[in-house]
């Protein structure tokens, strides 16, 4: 039986998403994860259009509009929740995790 895609978010994945809460263009996700992140996770280029490209066909993002080459994505419901199911699982290892503290 195949893996269902997107199952769970990589790190940049997770970020790339929380970027599209609202609209963006390329650039400004680039920008958008770095900063939410703190700088701890950056996306460059090729990894960024290749995951906007499979969200794209999969639904999870779509295109607003574009300009030439130039193009803005927003995440769809679909996406939204991906975002929270993959919140929810993060948050469920953290609180297991807590067991190392008794």
């Amino acid at each position: 039986m195949a893996r269902e895609a997107f199952q769970t978010l990589t790190e940049p994945m997770y970020y790339i998403l929380l970027a599209l809460t609202q609209e963006q263009c390329g650039v400004d996700i680039m920008a958008k994860v770095k900063e939410i992140s703190k700088g701890r996770v950056s996306v460059g280029p090729g990894t960024l259009y290749a995951m906007l490209q499979k969200f794209n066909e999969n639904s999870v993002v779509k295109i607003t509009r574009s300009e030439g080459a130039k193009k803005w994505y927003i995440i769809t419901p679909r996406g939204r929740d991906m975002l929270t199911a993959e919140r929810e699982r993060l948050w469920v290892q953290y609180q297991d995790g807590e067991l190392l503290e008794q």
